[in-house]
C-alpha cells in the first residue's frame, strides 16, 4: 500500500539548509533543552551501551554520548524513500530527537530502527506533540478566517501521545513507555516567534499547503490575535513546545513479562506523583 504524502521532505531538507546558511546564535535552544532531558533519562539506565545510533536535525549540536563514543550520528537519506540503511542488528542503542514528526511513515522508520537493533536493544525518541504551537496555529487559522472566510494548514499535525505507544508495539518494541514534556516559551510578539522557527528550519513542511504567497495583512492580523489571546500581564506572548518522550525494548527473554489481567496487588494511583508544571524560556 502506498503511504500517503503528507510531509513535503524536500521542503525539509530545504528548511534545514537554509537554517544552517543563517545561522543565529541561540536558535536551537529546543534542541539543547531536549538533549539536557536525554542525559538524564541515559543515565538512569542501569545497562551500558557499546555502539549507538542517533538521529538529528541536520546541523544540531554533538551530544555527550557522541563525545563518549557511545552514539554515531546517522548521516541522512537523499531522497524521499525513507530508507534508513541500517546494518540488521548491529546497535544496542537507537535514539531520535526531533525528526520523527516530519516523516511520511513514521512506522516504516520505527520498524528499520527495530531490525537495527540487537536484542534487548533499546529504543529513545522525543518527538514534538499536540499541542506544539497551539497558540500560533489558532492565530493564523483565526487571521485567514476573518480575512478571507477560509483557512490554509500552516502549522504540522503533531503526534498524539496516545499514538505513540501504539507506535512502538506496531513495530515490534516490548515494554512501551511514554510521557510529556512541556517547554512555554516567551516573546515580544509572533514576528520573533516566526523568526526564531525558520531560524531553526521549523516553518511550514505540509504538502498541501498553500503555494500562494501569505500576505502582509494576514500576519499583522494573526499577530493581533496572538497579542489579544495568547499573552502574559506584561505584554509578551506565550508560545507552548510539547514533547512526547517514547521508549522501547526489542524483546528479549531477560525482559519482565506484562502480569496477566486481574492480577496486580497495588492500585496505579499508588505509584503516580504529580506531575504538573513546565518550563519557561527566553525568547
Amino acid at each position: 500500500m502506498a503511504v500517503k504524502t503528507i510531509i513535503d521532505l524536500g521542503q525539509v531538507r530545504a528548511n534545514r539548509r537554509r537554517a544552517a546558511r543563517l545561522g543565529v546564535s541561540g536558535a536551537d535552544f529546543l534542541y539543547r533543552s531536549v538533549a539536557e532531558d536525554l542525559d538524564l533519562r541515559l543515565s538512569a539506565v542501569t545497562r551500558n551501551f557499546e555502539r549507538g545510533i542517533l538521529f538529528v536535525p541536520d546541523g544540531a549540536p554533538q551530544l555527550q554520548f557522541e563525545r563518549d563514543g557511545i552514539l554515531e550520528r546517522h548521516a541522512g537519506h537523499a531522497d524521499d524513500t525513507e530508507a534508513l540503511d541500517l546494518p540488521e542488528g548491529a546497535y544496542d542503542l537507537a535514539v531520535s530527537l526531533l525528526t520523527l514528526h516530519e516523516s511520511n511513515d513514521t512506522p516504516g522508520l520505527l520498524a528499520q530502527i527495530r531490525r537495527a537493533l540487537k536484542p534487548d536493544g533499546l529504543f529513545l525518541a522525543c518527538v514534538p506533540s499536540g499541542g506544539t504551537l497551539g497558540e500560533l496555529r489558532d492565530s493564523l487559522l483565526a487571521a485567514e478566517s476573518e480575512l478571507t472566510g477560509a483557512a490554509n494548514a500552516r502549522v504540522l499535525p503533531f503526534m498524539d501521545v496516545r499514538d505513540a505507544g501504539g507506535l512502538l508495539q506496531r513495530a515490534g518494541f516490548a515494554l512501551p513507555v511514554t510521557d510529556t514534556e512541556t517547554l512555554t516559551v516567551r516573546y515580544d510578539t509572533m514576528f520573533n516567534l516566526m523568526l526564531d522557527l525558520r531560524a531553526m528550519g521549523a516553518t511550514n513542511t505540509l504538502a498541501p499547503r498553500s503555494r500562494a504567497m501569505a500576505t502582509r495583512a494576514l500576519f499583522q492580523t494573526a499577530a493581533e490575535h496572538y497579542a489579544r489571546n495568547h499573552a502574559d500581564s506584561d505584554g509578551r506572548i506565550r508560545a507552548s513546545f510539547n514533547f512526547v518522550w517514547m521508549s522501547g525494548w526489542v524483546p528479549h527473554e531477560s525482559q519482565q513479562k506484562p502480569l496477566k489481567p486481574g492480577s496486580a496487588t497495588n492500585r496505579l494511583s499508588d505509584f503516580l506523583g504529580d506531575r504538573s508544571g513546565g518550563t519557561e524560556g527566553q525568547g
